[in-house]
């Protein structure tokens, strides 16, 4: 059987305003999001190691 998703990472949080200043944006929040995501998930306890 194969496994379908219904949601992705951004379907989820796609309602969260990003509250920081365009000028400083370098990365999307949603791939700030997602890569926090991941370390969790891997272990990471401290964030200055994501």
């Amino acid at each position: 059987m194969k496994l379908r998703f219904k949601r992705t990472i951004c379907d989820y949080f796609s309602d969260i305003k990003d509250p920081r200043l365009e000028r400083r944006k370098r990365h999307k929040l949603i791939d700030i999001i997602t890569i926090t995501i991941c370390a969790i998930i891997s272990g990471v306890q401290q964030g200055n190691r994501i």
